[in-house]
């Protein structure tokens, strides 16, 4: 289920670059991120975030 979005600022020779690497093999550059982000949780633990702070229940994890 796919309900919020995330938005960030990058520099776009590397969103460029970072595109065609996702068409070069057939994916979509949002899959590639949502994996990326799935691998990351998974590898420093899912409660890794709210034990040092950084995303609290009831947070979306969003600067104002």
């Amino acid at each position: 289920m796919k309900d919020v979005g995330l938005r960030i600022r990058i520099d776009r020779d590397l969103r460029e670059q970072f595109l065609k690497a996702c068409q070069a093999d057939d994916k979509p550059a949002a899959q590639v991120i949502r994996e990326f982000m799935r691998a990351y949780v998974a590898e420093r633990g899912a409660d890794s975030a709210i034990m040092h702070g950084g995303v609290k229940e009831k947070d979306n994890g969003v600067e104002p």
